[in-house]
């Protein structure tokens, strides 16, 4: 164990997929903790399933045995010992409700509670909870999966203590090496709320201009700065019930979102999801693979499943197989480009809402940035990529297609040789 860590033991509450590997995490790092579920039995699977999830969440086999299955129902004595408990049951205000009941009574006074909701405001599950308790209490979001992925998101309430926060933080960034963003209290936070904007955006706008799926993917993975899996095949990944339900947590709470709009689930989603067609986790989505191990992909017009297409986005070989992300980005908004149109209505979608969303999420837009990079995969974040493009001269062409341009993002470009960095 490392000698500064100030965790003898941890109690994770839910053995789902997320549960059990924070509690890896931990074992990863010699700290014997406590996975609850509602049974001894799906607690011991959360952990079983440990040894056949990819990638592996376990550093090394033997750290397996530093995790102790337990039941809310016969191990509850278990919490008076935990330094930390972690709630990571279901994505629902009620039942981590219902959670928090069950444990607080035993929680220790010196111990730290926090949730690893993506979604839900601190505000709304501490709602019912002591002065003291609140100064305990707050959200560690971890990315999945946790072992690999670089950013923890770290929101702190009015009552927190900077004791208790400090504590998570340097935890997080020390033992655990992560990457700590402090964010705002608001819905979904920073990186879900922009990352989960930036796929809703451009599968709607996608549908709006009639771009096929593979071209749309084409043009938003590598050759922008983000990952291969690019805008649809993410979406298949995330799972499209998952969006949709992190969607929906935004459209519903946050009606004062200018852009509140592009969080709407499209038909075409609806669609396949009322299909059981989730994505990766049921082998067809937005993608899936015929008989012979063909990949089809979902055609937006007459919503069957085709053949893909060979794409050209009439770019010079040498810029679409090149590393140099700048060169690429500005080559696709360059309008000689083919797909010139919708790139950059994607881009400078982003671009805008990032500026219009940095001071409700977060207190710099370098967290913005960080929490892509970190959380998403992206290469470059938001603000990097706007002074990548020439940021005075997009503005310009922001300002003549008439597109609203935030009274900050106006101070700064008044100002000469402006640029975020």
């Amino acid at each position: 164990m490392h000698p500064n860590n100030p965790f003898k033991s941890i109690a994770v509450l839910g053995a789902g997929i997320m549960g059990a590997q924070l509690a890896a995490v931990f074992a990863n790092k010699g700290i014997k903790t406590y996975l609850f579920d509602i049974s001894n039995e799906l607690a011991t699977n959360g952990k079983d399933r440990l040894k056949t999830l990819k990638p592996a969440p376990l550093e090394s086999p033997e750290n397996i045995n530093l995790i102790v299955p337990c039941s809310y129902k016969s191990d509850l004595e278990k919490i008076t010992q935990v330094d930390w408990v972690l709630e990571a049951v279901a994505e629902n205000l009620d039942i981590k409700l219902r959670v928090y009941d069950t444990i607080l009574p035993l929680l220790k006074k010196s111990a730290i509670l926090t949730t690893n909701t993506s979604g839900l405001t601190l505000k709304e599950l501490s709602q019912k909870f002591s002065l003291e308790l609140k100064n305990k209490f707050m959200v560690s979001h971890f990315f999945n999966p946790p072992r690999y992925m670089h950013l923890l998101e770290l929101i702190k309430g009015e009552e927190t203590s900077l004791e208790t926060y400090n504590t998570i933080s340097n935890f997080g960034k020390n033992i655990l090496g992560k990457g700590i963003v402090p964010a705002k209290d608001c819905p979904n936070f920073i990186g879900n709320r922009v990352g989960i904007f930036g796929l809703m955006s451009t599968i709607n706008i996608a549908l709006k201009m009639e771009i096929d799926i593979e071209i749309v993917d084409a043009l938003t993975g590598s050759i922008s700065g983000r990952p291969k899996s690019a805008t649809f095949r993410t979406a298949d990944i995330i799972g499209l019930d998952v969006l949709k339900s992190v969607a929906m947590t935004t459209y519903k709470k946050s009606t004062h979102d200018e852009s509140i709009e592009m969080f709407k689930i499209p038909e075409i989603m609806e669609i396949l999801i009322s299909n059981g067609n989730l994505g990766q986790k049921t082998k067809s989505g937005f993608y899936k693979k015929d008989n012979n191990g063909n990949i089809l992909v979902f055609d937006l017009n007459n919503k069957k499943y085709r053949s893909m297409k060979k794409v050209d986005l009439g770019l010079d070989e040498e810029i679409v197989q090149g590393s140099n992300v700048s060169l690429q980005i500005n080559a696709l908004i360059n309008p000689d480009s083919k797909y010139e149109e919708f790139f950059w209505e994607v881009l400078s979608a982003m671009l805008l809402y990032c500026a219009n969303r940095v001071h409700e999420i977060s207190d710099s837009y370098k967290d913005v940035d960080n929490a892509m990079k970190w959380g998403f995969g992206w290469r470059f974040g938001p603000f990097e990529i706007w002074d990548m493009i020439g940021f005075s001269s997009s503005i310009e062409r922001m300002k003549a297609d008439k597109k609203n341009i935030p009274e900050w993002i106006k101070k700064i470009k008044s100002k000469r040789g402006s640029v975020f960095y």
